[in-house]
């Protein structure tokens, strides 16, 4: 997790939600009462973003003491405590709301990824994010599919290409877009292609491309275009797959799935804040 942007995202985050002060804290504790907290699991899953907690309320006040009992990656059971806090009344519920919201939402993802692995039981297949992410917080969903096992795709769109449906169409055809793009990138970056037929696998494959996309393929039709496909190119699969399918593309022969769902619509890992 990269420090610099995580204390960017906190302090963006704590100014939309104290706006001026905490009315309700700052009214009824004065500024010396300090107390103490758990973070404990409501539901079991896999950690992510712990550092969010000491980094978030040393945003706030410096004497905070943070105490974590698990790390990132690890599983959790209910009911088990995450971390304690201590720090003044104020900043530990003025600070409570934005740390909960990061550390669950970052929790579900690790445990989405984690059980997505799980239920495809092949680990020749690695299982990847997509860019659906929500603006201003790629890094740290990056960052929980990592956490939960899984590896991340392309982080931006400078950092690898991915030639796409849109792409196609406004270049004519899949050839000509792989050509107008190698002779503007250097010899480091790899060529993706997005496929959605038989026809496009192939000129895919005549193109050159580094990585062949199969979109919205079940897997019978996965195993099939696969054969098209030298073993020197990366077959990536994407579109449809849902936890209740994803154990059909076992063994389907790719060697990446992304799964989209891990980042825009992940349910939150249920974690709750009380003080002592």
């Amino acid at each position: 997790m990269n420090h610099l942007e995580l204390k960017e995202i906190l302090t963006n985050a704590f100014r939309e939600d104290i706006g001026m002060g905490d009315l309700t804290s700052n009214s009824i504790f004065p500024h010396n009462q300090f107390g103490k907290g758990t973070y404990t699991a409501k539901a079991g899953g896999v950690l992510a973003g712990l550092e969010i907690i000491e980094t978030g309320y040393k945003l706030l006040n410096d004497s905070v003491k943070v105490s974590l009992h698990k790390n990132d990656g690890m599983p959790v059971k209910k009911g088990e405590v995450i971390a304690e806090v201590e720090a003044p009344v104020q900043v530990l519920l003025s600070g409570e709301r934005v740390i909960l919201n990061l550390i669950q939402h970052l929790s579900g993802i690790a445990s989405s990824t984690r059980h997505a692995i799980e239920q495809l039981g092949d680990p020749s297949i690695t299982i990847t994010d997509t860019r659906k992410t929500l603006p201003g917080l790629r890094s740290l969903q990056k960052y929980a599919v990592r956490c939960g096992g899984g590896r991340n795709h392309r982080l931006r769109l400078d950092d690898g290409v991915m030639i796409k449906d849109n792409h196609i169409k406004a270049a004519g055809n899949i050839k000509s877009a792989v050509e107008l793009v190698r002779a503007r990138v250097g010899h480091m970056v790899k060529i993706e292609v997005e496929t959605e037929n038989k026809k496009q696998v192939l000129e895919a494959v005549k193109a050159n491309a580094d990585v062949i996309m199969l979109d919205n393929r079940s897997p019978e039709e996965v195993k099939e275009l696969i054969q098209l496909i030298p073993d020197h190119v990366v077959v990536e699969v994407s579109g449809g797959i849902t936890p209740e399918n994803i154990a059909g593309y076992k063994e389907c022969g790719a060697d990446v799935i992304s799964l989209g769902w891990l980042t825009h619509s992940v349910k939150a890992l249920d974690i709750s804040f009380n003080l002592e």
